[in-house]
């Protein structure tokens, strides 16, 4: 496939206002984790996932100096379903070795800009995928955000509400709006990297035949 069949122009804001909104996850298919009984109950689909999305949110700071205690919540997903974790010590003791964990990859758009924040918790995050920066053959040189990457990709709205993004993501409570916006956060990558997947549009570090398996058993290769 040559350069030239892999280069459609970014669409404008303006064409991505008027292609269809994107289609979320709904909300039975979304599931909001604070305590360890929650944990263990998804324990064994997520500890044997191959794939996930991933994202994380962490309560803004607004003044000079003030340092950051997030990440507040982290996004799992899967083509399937999404779930949101509610960080305190029980979420933190499940989700370490899966944050950790080399045999399970997890995809998303700016990611290394909090990994600090999870160095500062004492994880290392392996087999991450920063996918902004898959979009090379498309002709395009700087990092792609994950609206642009849905609109090129699928030709969808991907909605990015700057009041939810800045929201306090620490309260104990999180209100729909934030729980819709933080599930597609987590969810949309995954769509992202299958895309990407399937058109051998991947870097070559990532071992397509055998992880097709383990995301999509049925796929005939």
């Amino acid at each position: 496939m040559t350069n030239a069949l892999l280069t459609p122009i970014l669409p404008t804001k303006e064409q991505i206002k008027n292609f269809p909104l994107f289609q979320n996850l709904v909300p039975e298919q979304i599931h909001v984790i604070h305590n360890a009984e929650q944990c263990q109950h998804w324990a064994d689909e997520l500890q044997t996932t191959a794939l996930f999305g991933f994202d994380s949110e962490s309560k803004p700071t607004f003044r000079k100096g003030e340092v950051s205690t997030g990440p507040h919540l982290i996004q799992l997903a899967t083509a399937q379903q999404a779930w949101l974790f509610q960080m305190n010590e029980c979420t933190w003791d499940f989700l370490r070795p899966i944050l950790s964990n080399r045999d399970q990859i997890k995809v998303g758009f700016g990611l290394k800009n909090d990994a600090h924040l999870f160095r500062k918790k004492g994880i290392e995050l392996n087999s991450v995928l920063e996918l902004s920066k898959c979009f090379a053959s498309f002709g395009l040189s700087q990092p792609v955000g994950l609206k642009n990457a849905m609109a090129l990709l699928f030709r969808v709205n991907f909605p990015k509400s700057k009041s939810v993004s800045t929201s306090n993501w620490a309260k104990k409570r999180l209100n729909p709006e934030q729980i819709r916006y933080a599930a597609a956060d987590a969810y949309a990558p995954v769509l992202v990297f299958e895309e990407l997947l399937q058109r051998g549009l991947l870097p070559k570090t990532i071992p397509n035949t055998s992880l097709k398996l383990r995301i999509r058993p049925h796929m005939k290769l």
